[in-house]
């Protein structure tokens, strides 16, 4: 995934546009895509791997480690 396409991505989830993926946005956003099975705690896992921070919320950056190459 190059930068541009992961802004856009990382956008998308970031609903509120407070710079981070919470949890709760994180679900909703796939439930929107067609996947309404992605709860919230399923939600705080997947955030939980990639959040190097600890504040339950993904960064851009925290985003971008994942999502690079």
């Amino acid at each position: 995934m190059d930068i541009d396409k992961a802004k856009t991505t990382f956008a998308r989830f970031d609903i509120n546009g407070d710079g981070f993926i919470s949890p709760e946005e994180y679900s909703k956003v796939m439930a929107e895509m067609g996947d309404p099975y992605v709860t919230v705690p399923m939600a705080q896992a997947v955030i939980a791997k990639a959040d190097t921070s600890h504040d339950g919320l993904l960064s851009f950056d925290e985003f971008w480690a994942v999502h690079q190459g």
